[in-house]
């Protein structure tokens, strides 16, 4: 997988200045932590921006790979990847000016201006969104330089990707993503999920992840002495627990339970 980062580091511009961006973002956050002392639902406004920019150069570095994996469509692949990391920047580019000015980016619609924010980054959410989908689909419809595990690692990890987003959209409905409760309750440290109520971003976090995890496992199987069809086969039914135990983790959320329950 490192030479297919490498070749898309190369080739795709755009990814390169979206994670430098990302990187840059994740500076002046790590520095806000460290000065800013003011709170947002009880927490430092700047943990959110670090977490949505770590999360997000793990992302632009996985999509270079995919894109390298296609090996076809120079001119769609850069395409794509500009889409991604436009929308990319653009999205924790106003998390961290909203955490700059101590609001709230997410589901906060107090004023034109926090609306208008909140109605941007929507927008380019649903774009990346929907050019998740058409990679998925450019990964199911052709042939691709990934040994078969890792392959059917990625198109397993883009689908739980389109799950996550679609969760994503079920919090900003219910305008929160703790279940039972107020959002901004006591919670694990960094990642805040709540300790004592349901939480829809556990089970976002591992279906937005999958696509790190899933084609890492494929790799990993790939490189095994054991029948293609076997390892294959292995990685369907690691795919299909791994979905088992998002969905678990989301009907947990949805009754009410926290991790701890």
């Amino acid at each position: 997988m490192i030479a297919f980062i490498r070749k898309a580091w190369e080739e795709n511009f755009g990814i390169r200045l979206a994670i430098w961006w990302n990187v840059l973002l994740l500076a002046v956050a790590v520095v806000g932590r460290l000065v800013d002392h003011r709170t947002i639902l009880g927490l430092n406004p700047w943990v959110k921006p670090a977490k949505f920019d770590l999360s997000v150069i793990l992302y632009l570095i996985t999509v270079a790979a995919l894109l390298a994996g296609l090996g076809r469509w120079p001119r769609m692949r850069a395409a794509i990847g500009w889409s991604i990391s436009v929308a990319m920047v653009i999205e924790n580019t106003i998390i961290s000016i909203q955490s700059l000015r101590g609001v709230r980016s997410h589901m906060n619609f107090a004023t034109p201006r926090d609306a208008l924010a909140f109605a941007v980054m929507g927008l380019f959410i649903a774009l990346n969104t929907l050019i998740v989908a058409w990679l998925l689909g450019l990964w199911c419809s052709t042939s691709t330089r990934w040994p078969r595990p890792a392959a059917w690692g990625a198109r397993f990890g883009l689908a739980a990707l389109l799950a996550g987003s679609m969760e994503g959209v079920l919090m900003v409905v219910r305008m929160g993503h703790t279940v039972g409760a107020s959002d901004g309750l006591p919670g694990l440290p960094f990642i805040n999920w709540s300790t004592s109520h349901g939480d829809l971003r556990v089970a976002h976090f591992f279906a937005l992840h999958a696509l790190q995890l899933l084609p890492s496992l494929g790799y990993a199987i790939s490189r095994l002495h054991w029948p293609e069809r076997a390892k294959v086969a292995t990685l369907v039914a690691a795919a299909a627990g791994y979905f088992a135990i998002v969905w678990t983790l989301f009907r947990q959320a949805m009754s009410g339970h926290s991790l701890r329950s």
